[in-house]
């Protein structure tokens, strides 16, 4: 492929330690043969351990390697979010920090994405997690691309091209919660996905545990779409024919038996009702959080120091393309 396109690539980085020097290594090899310029942006996520001196040593040997470390744990996307507000360059590629997503297959990405997409996944050959992860992480991206409104894309991960400008569309959002895919849908609907060969986790583990991905799925649930209120309402209409039917039926019983045998029958009315109130007040409890963490005007990071050189490869930055975007999560109007 010939080097043509302009490359911002932002790593999110948390505890990968282990991982980042092979990485800047191999991005040093890759990089060069798809793009003319080209700078990398590694942003520390409040590692536990000694990531953010890893990324500082490695902004003194690269140039193009820039290092932002955040002022505490804001999560995966938070991270991610922030490196494409400080990108310089016409397309972002974001990828994990585990090398499992081979730098050499950005080349994929970007064909693929020449083809006139704005955003395509690299969707592996074969998921390198436990059943239940993989099952759970499936049926998560199902859900979020009915609520991005791409139902054509079943596969969306971490590992993905975009153009830049898309940034424009939440450029004023202002929140903790953050699902970056659903950021981007708000921007266009030409979606992609190009199938990569994912390697296995070179080091540590998986920082995502059962809980974790639940709390992801709530976010996108309850952050981004009415369904599950939708559902509540179904559900109580649902539940509203049935009391009708029984109100009936004990009515019938009355009239024709003269009562109705009492407490068993009672008392399985009461917990199913009891239950199903319980679900839907659960329901917009999490409306209600989420409408509190907005009320809060938490920003989605704040960071707290930045290292390198800013000397991207080859080329100056295009003016167009500079990003002056302030330190606390929200782009200037």
């Amino acid at each position: 492929m010939k080097p043509c396109f302009n490359l911002s690539v932002v790593i999110p980085v948390y505890n990968g330690s282990e991982t980042l020097e092979p990485l800047a290594e191999a991005l040093a090899e890759a990089l060069p043969a798809v793009s003319s310029s080209f700078e990398v942006i590694m942003v520390n996520d409040d590692s536990r351990d000694d990531s953010w001196q890893v990324i500082t040593a490695l902004s003194e040997r690269y140039p193009w390697l820039r290092g932002i470390n955040l002022m505490r744990n804001y999560g995966q996307h938070n991270a991610t979010l922030c490196g494409v507000r400080e990108a310089r360059y016409e397309i972002v590629v974001t990828m994990d920090d585990d090398l499992q997503h081979p730098p050499e297959e950005i080349r994929l990405l970007l064909e693929k994405l020449a083809e006139g997409y704005d955003v395509v996944y690299g969707v592996p050959h074969k998921r390198p997690h436990s059943w239940w992860r993989n099952a759970f992480s499936v049926l998560t991206k199902r859900v979020l691309a009915e609520i991005m409104g791409i139902r054509t894309i079943r596969d969306i991960g971490a590992f993905r091209a975009f153009r830049t400008r898309l940034r424009e569309a939440f450029a004023d959002y202002r929140n903790p919660n953050v699902i970056l895919d659903v950021l981007l849908s708000w921007g266009t609907t030409r979606f992609a996905t190009v199938t990569v060969n994912e390697k296995p986790r070179q080091a540590g583990h998986s920082n995502y545990n059962f809980a974790k991905l639940f709390k992801v799925t709530m976010v996108v649930l309850t952050g981004f779409s009415t369904v599950p209120l939708r559902f509540a309402s179904t559900i109580g209409f649902v539940f509203t024919l049935f009391g009708l039917l029984v109100f009936l039926y004990v009515l019938y019983i009355t009239l024709v038996h003269g009562s109705i045998p009492g407490f068993p029958f009672l008392a399985s009315i009461i917990s199913i009702f009891s239950g199903t109130q319980l679900f839907a007040l659960g329901i917009i409890g999490e409306y209600l959080a989420r409408i509190f963490d907005r009320s809060m005007d938490r920003p989605a990071y704040i960071i707290g120091e930045v290292v390198g050189k800013n000397d991207c490869r080859q080329g100056q930055l295009k003016p167009d393309m500079e990003d002056s975007s302030e330190k606390t999560g929200v782009q200037p109007k």
